[in-house]
């Protein structure tokens, strides 16, 4: 799935479709030192669930987004993982962490991690797509398609899911049923400009 299509994904009032979202500056204690590896310098004796940082998981996942934003990818991914050490089958927090690793082209990571959050929330189409995207990536397009399916499934109004589902058929080399689901995108959102284009172009094909 490109940039675009994630970003796309922010018409849908769940958290998951405002990830990374304009964070204002907190009031935090004095920022720790960070090491070679972004991680925290602590003594070993200290290095706990509860005492990985002096932030609590929130504010991890806060400065996680500014990191993202500042497009340091390894700062954000690391102080994610100190957020889901505090903060435990946190559906947002593996998202989060998934996407990251999505965007560093760690898919099979990511898919770990989307696992992870669906399994706390089955009805989140926002995963599902994602999940779809990776296994179409991976050339695993009848998994890629139960996903897509699920999506449809949990909100069949969305344009979003009919421009990937597109996306999946023109691999399968499935024109027909391909233009269908941009036809149905453009219904939906009439100002789709990337459903129109692939439409267009397989209307010339």
């Amino acid at each position: 799935m490109s940039l675009f299509q994630i970003l796309m994904l922010g018409a849908s009032a769940f958290f998951a479709f405002k990830i990374y979202e304009h964070i204002q500056t907190l009031q935090d204690p004095e920022e720790p030192n960070y090491n070679s590896d972004n991680n925290y310098d602590l003594d070993e004796e200290e290095k706990t669930a509860d005492t990985f940082s002096p932030f609590s998981a929130d504010d991890l996942v806060e400065k996680a987004d500014m990191a993202f934003e500042e497009g340091d990818n390894q700062k954000a991914l690391a102080l994610l993982n100190e957020a889901n050490a505090k903060d435990e089958n946190n559906e947002e927090i593996l998202f989060k962490i998934a996407y990251i690793l999505q965007q560093s082209g760690d898919n099979n990571e990511a898919l770990k991690y989307y696992k992870d959050a669906l399994s706390l929330d089955k009805k989140n189409e926002v995963v599902h797509n994602a999940m779809a995207s990776l296994y179409r990536a991976n050339a695993e397009y009848t998994s890629a398609k139960i996903h897509l399916k699920a999506s449809l499934d949990i909100d069949p109004d969305n344009p979003i899911t009919y421009y990937n589902y597109g996306n999946l058929l023109v691999d399968m080399e499935s024109k027909e049923e391909a233009m269908q689901m941009y036809e149905k995108a453009l219904e939906l959102n009439p100002e789709f400009s990337e459903a129109q284009k692939e439409l267009d172009k397989l209307q010339e094909s």
